[in-house]
Parts: C-alpha cells; structure tokens; sequence
C-alpha cells in the first residue's frame, strides 16, 4: 500500500515548520528521519494533508554546551551519535544505546528528537533520557522554549506533551561525571527489534544521580525510585531483591508475566552495574 496523497513543504527554520502546522489545524505531520512516519504513511495509519520536511531547517542540529548540561539538537541522527561525531556526555551511554538500536540503514537516517516524538513505549531514546533526567526542548508558537523533563514528556503510547503546533528543537542532557556509573538491558526476540523490556541503571554519587527505570512498557517508562534509594545505600546486590516489588506497585496494569520480564531486564542491568561494565 501506499500513502494517501498530500502537499509536501520544505521548512527553513524551525519557526517557519511550527506556522506551517499552526495554518494546518492538526491536519500536518512533521518528517524528520522518516523511519517510524514514512511506514505509518505507506500503511495509511496516519493521513496528513501536509507534510513538513524539517530536514534541513536551520535551528535543528545545533549544540551548545556547558560545565553541566549538553545540548543536543533533535536532528542528530542514530548513527552520528553512535559513531561519536558529537560529544557524548554520558561517558559512552548515548554511544552504546544507539549502536543498539534497529539496523545501520535505520540509524543512518533515523533522529533522537523524531524518536522522542513519535513516542513509542518500546523506542529506546524515550528510556534512556528518561533514566538520564534529561530535558525536552520544544518549540512553538513564537513563544519561548518550552522544558520539559524527559521522564513526562511520553504521556503513553504514541502521546506526548507535544501541542499541535509544537516541534522538538532540542535535549539537554546532564553531563555524568568521571566517578559516573551506568547500565543498559533490554529484551527482544532478536537484535534491531523494538524491545519487550528495557532496564536502565544510572549512578553518579558525585552529581546526585541515582536513577532506576523500567522501560519499553505499555506506557510511560517507569522510574523505580525505591530501587534506586536501595542501589545507592547497598549496593546492586541488594537493590535487586525489590525490584519485582517495586514494578508491581509503579505498573499494576501490567500482567504478571510482563511484569516480570521488566523485573528481570532491571535485575540484568544492575548486575552489569554489578560487575562493573559499562554497557
């Protein structure tokens, strides 16, 4: 199948992307990557009379950094944060987490900020910079930039905090110091799939940082604050023993088998923490 007809524009700017679908009263879809738009187009799961191409759009790709927080612009892709052509100010995690996801031809084209928009439970950027505390950076308007924390942007599946008329410019994410310490795991029935569960680890005593998640659920990645008190007093051993807990009081609509497979990728990730890799 092939998509339903519409009228493609090129945006120059940010600005001008956010007034072209402020003019199209909810009936304009934004293309960034294009990997997760262009197969809902194909399979007419999304319709849009206006397509707008922010590829080039100038505002998209910038960087700026400080002592604290790097920013990221939205149109960096998979595979340039992979291949390390920007900093990585988590001391590897943003490397690893994207070598992981999907296949090269995917990442090559594939953004951070159009992963975090299409907002599925299962992508693995909606994870990671939730587990990070990162900040989402959205434009619109003509006002001024909106922030919002990552762990509450995705309202749940396919659903974010985005308004009609708003685009993604930017992430911050908090730079992790050299006493910093992280883990990723998740499940899929094969490598380049879409994950059945994800645990994320991320500890940094020096920066006040200490972060539990359960991740590629039916919704919202689910912070485990109660693990992550319990990592930082004892130890991974012992934060493991109330992980199964903690995810039945934060995911109580889940099954008990998939609770339990979120159990385990969590339980994985801290016994990498554990053993003291990074990965």
């Amino acid at each position: 199948m092939k998509s339903s007809a519409f009228e493609l524009r090129h945006a120059r700017t940010l600005g001008e992307a956010t007034e072209l679908l402020a003019a199209a009263n909810g009936d304009a879809k934004v293309l960034a990557g294009g990997q997760s738009l262009v197969p809902m187009l194909n399979l007419r799961l999304a319709r849009p009379k206006l397509l707008i191409d922010i590829k080039r759009a100038s505002g998209f790709r910038e960087l700026a950094a400080d002592d604290r927080v790097f920013s990221i612009g939205a149109g960096w892709t998979h595979a340039e944060i992979e291949d390390g052509v920007l900093e990585d100010p988590t001391r590897g995690l943003l490397r690893s987490v994207a070598h992981g996801i999907a296949y090269r031809a995917v990442r090559n084209r594939g953004t951070m900020g159009g992963s975090l928009a299409h907002a599925d439970p299962a992508a693995d950027w909606v994870s990671t910079l939730a587990a990070l505390g990162a900040t989402i950076v959205v434009q619109g308007g003509g006002e001024r930039p909106k922030r919002h924390a990552a762990e509450s942007f995705v309202d749940g599946a396919f659903a974010t905090k985005l308004g009609e008329s708003e685009v993604i410019s930017a992430i911050e994410v908090p730079r992790l110091s050299a006493d910093a310490s992280w883990a990723y795991h998740k499940i899929c029935r094969k490598t380049g799939e879409f994950a059945n569960a994800i645990g994320v680890v991320v500890l940094d005593p020096k920066a006040g940082l200490q972060r539990v998640l359960a991740g590629a659920t039916s919704g919202s990645p689910a912070l485990l604050p109660n693990t992550a008190a319990r990592l930082a007093e004892a130890g991974p051993r012992t934060a493991c023993e109330i992980v199964a807990e903690e995810i039945r009081d934060v995911l109580p609509n889940l099954d008990l088998d998939t609770q339990e497979l979120h159990a385990v990728a969590v339980r994985r990730a801290l016994a990498i923490l554990g053993e003291g890799q990074r990965r």
